[in-house]
C-alpha cells in the first residue's frame, strides 16, 4: 500500500505541496515581519515567491513527476506557470493586506489555497507533460 501510495504522482503531490507550503508561508510570513517597516509589502510578496518557484521547481521535477526532461527548459515552463501564479498571489496577498487590512497570516494562507489548484494543473499539463 505504501509503495503504491509513493508511486501515485497526485499522493506524491500533495507530500511535496506541503512541503512547499509550509515553506512558502514560513518565508513570506518572516520577510514580511522582517521587512515590513522599510519594503512594499507586494515587494515582499515577489521576494517570497521567486525564492518559492525555485525550491518547489525542484520538488516537483525531482519528487513528484520525476521527469528526465531538460531542466532548462522545464524550469522556464515552471516560471511561466509561477509567473501566473505569482500574479495572482502577490495582489491577493496585497488587496488583503494594505486594502482590505487582514492579517498577514490569514492572507497568505488565502493566497495559497487559491494558487494550489492552478500550479498543480499547470505542471501537470505543461510543464512537466510528457513530449510525445
Amino acid at each position: 500500500m505504501i509503495k503504491r501510495l509513493l508511486n501515485s504522482t497526485k499522493f506524491r503531490y500533495l507530500i511535496a505541496g506541503c512541503w512547499n507550503t509550509v515553506f512558502g508561508y514560513s518565508l513570506g510570513v518572516t520577510l514580511f515581519l522582517l521587512l515590513t517597516d522599510s519594503v512594499h509589502t507586494a515587494l515582499i510578496a515577489f521576494i517570497c515567491n521567486l525564492i518559492s518557484t525555485a525550491i518547489s521547481f525542484i520538488t516537483y521535477k525531482v519528487f513528484v513527476f520525476r521527469t528526465k526532461g531538460n531542466w532548462v527548459r522545464e524550469f522556464f515552463k515552471a516560471c511561466i506557470v509561477y509567473s501566473n501564479v505569482a500574479l495572482i498571489s502577490i495582489l491577493a496577498i496585497w488587496v488583503l493586506v494594505d486594502l482590505v487590512g487582514l492579517n498577514i497570516w490569514i492572507s497568505q494562507a488565502l493566497a495559497i489555497f487559491a494558487t494550489v489548484i492552478i500550479s498543480y494543473i499547470g505542471h501537470k499539463k505543461f510543464t512537466f507533460k510528457a513530449r510525445v
